[in-house]
C-alpha cells in the first residue's frame, strides 16, 4: 500500500482569468469578505486530467467527447469500456487519481433502489440508477490566493461587426486580475486508493502535471499561469496522519498594499511556520519533496536539520 501524502501547490496569474464565474458575468471568484480570489478544485483536476491526455497521451475518463452534434453522456462513455468498472479504472488515470461517478446500464434485478457500499465506505454502488461511484484518493481544498486582489474591468474592440449590414465592430468585456498567488492544499488517502489501484507511476504524473499542466495553460485568459511551489510531504508507512491545511502555513511579507502586487518581485514568501510545522512531526514523516520556481522569493532555504528535504528533478 501507498503512503499518505499531503501537497502543497503554488501558483500565480498575471493579467487574465485564472477561474471565473459562469453566473456572474464570467468574472474572477473573489471572496467578498476577504477580497481573496477563489479558485475550485475542480479547475485544478481539469488542469490535470487536459495535460495528462492532450501532453501525454493517457487516457482519462472525463473528457468532452462529441458524437455528430452531439456531446456523449456518461452512460455512452462507460459503454466504451464495456460498462465495466474495473476496465475504467485500468484505463483511466483520472479515476485512479480523482474518482468518479460512473454511470452503468441499468441492471435487471429486483432490488429497490438499494445503496451497497463496502466496509470501508470507499465505493458505493447504485441498483437504481446503476451507477457506482468511487472516492477520488487525491482530494484538494478550494484554492485561494494568499492576499488580497484587484478587481479590474477591461473593454476592447472585436475583429467583426455584430450584424452584416453594421459597419461598426463589437466590443469585447472581461473581468481580470492584475496578480494573483493562489495556494492549494491536497491530500492523497491510501485507503481510497486500494479501490482505485493508484500507483507510485500515478503520483510521479500527478506532480508532473500539476507543475507543467498549469504552466501549460496557454489560453488567452490564462496566458502567464507559472507554477511557483510545490511541496509534497511522504509519510511512513501506517501512520494515517497528515498535518492538514499547509496553505495556513505560508505567508506573504511585502512593502506594499496586498492588492498593488504585480509580480513576484513584490514580496516574500515566508515558510517558517511550515518549516517548524513539519518539523514538530518529524516522527510521522519519511520525506518531503519539493519544487520551487527560480523567480519565488522564500523567507529560508527549504530544508531541515530533522526531516530529510528532497528537490524533484525531471520537471
Amino acid at each position: 500500500m501507498l503512503n499518505r501524502r499531503e501537497y502543497l501547490f503554488l501558483y500565480d496569474v498575471s493579467f487574465g482569468n485564472p477561474n471565473g464565474d459562469p453566473n456572474d458575468e464570467n468574472k474572477p471568484r473573489i471572496d467578498e469578505e476577504t477580497g481573496r480570489n477563489i479558485i475550485t478544485d475542480v479547475r485544478l483536476k481539469r488542469t490535470v486530467r487536459d495535460y495528462l491526455y492532450d501532453f501525454k497521451g493517457m487516457e482519462i475518463f472525463v473528457r468532452e467527447i462529441k458524437e455528430g452534434e452531439y456531446v456523449i453522456d456518461g452512460k455512452k462513455r462507460a459503454s466504451m469500456f464495456g460498462n465495466n468498472p474495473e476496465n475504467i479504472i485500468n484505463s483511466c488515470i483520472d479515476i485512479r487519481l480523482f474518482g468518479g461517478v460512473i454511470p452503468l446500464e441499468k441492471k435487471n434485478n429486483n432490488k429497490k433502489g438499494k445503496k451497497e457500499e463496502t466496509k470501508e465506505e470507499e465505493t458505493t454502488e447504485d441498483t437504481k440508477s446503476g451507477s457506482i461511484k468511487f472516492t477520488g484518493p487525491v482530494q484538494f481544498n478550494m484554492g485561494q490566493s494568499l492576499h488580497k486582489v484587484k478587481l479590474e474591468y477591461i473593454k476592447g474592440t472585436g475583429a467583426f461587426a455584430s450584424k452584416k449590414e453594421k459597419t461598426t465592430k463589437t466590443f469585447r468585456e472581461e473581468w481580470i486580475l492584475p496578480y494573483s498567488l493562489i495556494a492549494f492544499h491536497g491530500v492523497f488517502n491510501e485507503n481510497a486508493s486500494k479501490h482505485t489501484k493508484t500507483t507510485e507511476k500515478d503520483l510521479e504524473h500527478l506532480r508532473e502535471v500539476l507543475w507543467y499542466g498549469t504552466k501549460n495553460l496557454i489560453t488567452r485568459s490564462k496566458m502567464e499561469h507559472i507554477p511557483r511551489l510545490l511541496i509534497e510531504i511522504v509519510y511512513k508507512p501506517n501512520t494515517y496522519f497528515h498535518i492538514g491545511e499547509l496553505h495556513r502555513y505560508v505567508k506573504i511579507e511585502t512593502n506594499i498594499p496586498e492588492e498593488h502586487i504585480r509580480s513576484t518581485d513584490d514580496f516574500i514568501l515566508n515558510i517558517d511556520r511550515l518549516i517548524e510545522v513539519i518539523e514538530e512531526e518529524k516522527d510521522k514523516i519519511e520525506k518531503v519533496n519539493y519544487k520551487v520556481d527560480r523567480n519565488l522569493r522564500l523567507s529560508r532555504d527549504l530544508k531541515s536539520d530533522l526531516v530529510e528535504f528532497q528537490e524533484i528533478k525531471g520537471i
